[in-house]
């Protein structure tokens, strides 16, 4: 098992503002686990109590509506924290974690936790800025089903997604949703996300490489996306 003081993946999140010793006490007492693509970290109604910091893959994270639909609030990458709002409330999680793709998780106990949090500032502030810009983000998303059609949450989550995972070699967006997966980020049907998609593909502004997505255009994206 790695050690968090020795582990890289940390200087990506808020665990990169604890000391050498607060570290070390973190680290004896995590767990690690390997999930396989399609199983769940965690699901609405668990109580999460502690963290995950994703060593390796990715996760999709989201909320089951009454009627039965999927809507994927975010995706969560090698170096993000999971669960930091089991370390101010006690209520069960309204959010699910599945991964997209083989992952390695790291737990971290909340009882662990809070002894940072009570002793160290500059790791509570981050922690408290994160939880901040995920509400946000939140915000954004509700403004954004509202307000925007389908199509402009479709040419706006493309280049997100682009902008969050960047291109593999082929210059496609790195990393592998389903049609699925695209629809239940921009809340809609998959039939309608696929006809849409293949509206972009027509007009030159994606492309399709196999199952992986190509963005030609960015600027008609951009234009899209604005409501242009």
């Amino acid at each position: 098992m790695s050690k968090c003081q020795q582990c890289i993946v940390r200087q990506f999140n808020s665990l990169n503002h604890l000391s050498k010793d607060e570290l070390i006490r973190v680290s004896a007492c995590k767990t690690s686990k390997f999930i396989k693509k399609g199983e769940a970290l965690f699901a609405e109604g668990d109580h999460i109590n502690g963290i995950f910091c994703i060593k390796d893959g990715i996760c999709k994270i989201s909320k089951m509506s009454e009627n039965g639909k999927n809507q994927i609030v975010s995706l969560v990458k090698r170096g993000d924290l999971i669960g930091e709002r089991s370390l101010i409330t006690d209520e069960v999680s309204n959010l699910s974690a599945v991964a997209i793709n083989d992952m390695e998780v790291c737990f971290i106990p909340k009882e662990e936790i809070i002894k940072d949090l009570e002793k160290n500032p500059d790791f509570t502030m981050d922690v408290l800025k994160n939880m901040a810009s995920s509400l946000k983000k939140a915000d954004n998303i509700i403004v954004d089903m509202a307000q925007k059609s389908v199509k402009q949450r479709l040419a706006e989550t493309l280049l997100n997604l682009e902008g969050k995972f960047g291109t593999n070699d082929q210059g496609a967006i790195n990393v592998n949703l389903s049609r699925e997966d695209i629809a239940n980020i921009i809340g809609t049907a998959t039939e309608s996300a696929i006809r849409l998609l293949s509206e972009l593909k027509k007009s030159g502004s994606i492309e399709f490489i196999k199952k992986d997505i190509k963005i030609l255009d960015q600027k008609d994206l951009v234009k899209i996306s604005n409501g242009f």
